[in-house]
């Protein structure tokens, strides 16, 4: 029995943190410094050469905030959300910028079940998911491990309803990472870029006009063809907009 529990702890996952980099630091002394456009322009580098991460577009949106440019921290703060889905600060900031700008879409009302299911699966990203699955999956063997060999009654009765329940979070951890790995790499979702731009009944400049949306509001993409992109906003109206005015979160 030792032997087996020495084993599955061998073989749990190690979690490791990778370092600042220096760059990142250097952009977050000039943010400090309240030199936001430098801070800004290392940032995107850093992007560029090292990869995307939560803090980096939420530095960055930080950075555009502070520049004024609305649209821009939006954007970032979304795709922040998208790799850290229960982060507070990004939240914060996230509304923060969403109140100056234009648009005030009311929100269709979801289900309750619906809203209560995805504060639960926001409350960890993906990794965070896929740890918690494969954490659970290790601790159901084990679980089963001393059914089958423990020679003591009450320990091994209790074992085998705790793998019942660790193998049931191992499937529901598993479902939502990946929810949470098709948020991640879905890009149904955008911001409106141009200054204002009108939703039209049809793919054309002739189509009717349904409704006028101004930078910074989020939309859903639909569909796209021939350069046009068919979306849905929040209050659940659809149209057509040119595919330059928006950018993909």
């Amino acid at each position: 029995m030792k032997r087996i529990f020495i084993f599955f702890l061998s073989i749990l996952p190690i979690i490791c943190f990778a370092s600042e980099s220096k760059r990142f630091a250097e952009a977050n002394d000039l943010y400090s410094l309240g030199k936001f456009k430098e801070a800004d322009s290392l940032y995107q580098v850093v992007l560029q050469e090292e990869g995307s991460s939560a803090a980096l577009y939420y530095n960055l949106g930080n950075a555009k905030y502070k520049q004024g440019e609305i649209a821009p921290a939006i954007l970032n703060y979304e795709r922040a959300l998208k790799l850290d889905p229960n982060n507070e600060d990004i939240l914060f900031n996230l509304e923060m910028a969403k109140q100056q700008t234009t648009d005030k879409i009311e929100q269709l009302d979801n289900f309750f079940i619906s809203d209560w299911n995805k504060s639960i699966q926001n409350t960890f990203s993906s990794d965070g998911w896929a740890k918690l699955s494969i954490f659970c999956f290790i601790f159901t063997l084990i679980c089963v491990s001393i059914y089958f060999f423990g020679k003591i009654g009450w320990l091994r009765k209790v074992s085998f309803f705790t793998s019942i329940f660790t193998i049931l979070m191992c499937i529901i951890s598993f479902h939502y990472a990946k929810n949470q790995k098709n948020i991640l790499i879905s890009h149904d979702y955008a911001i409106i870029f141009a200054p204002s731009v009108t939703g039209k009944g049809s793919p054309d400049n002739g189509g009717t006009d349904l409704f006028l949306l101004h930078e910074g509001t989020k939309v859903k993409i639909k569909s796209k063809l021939n350069g046009w992109v068919e979306i849905q906003i929040a209050d659940g109206n659809v149209g057509w907009i040119p595919e330059k005015c928006i950018e993909i979160i």
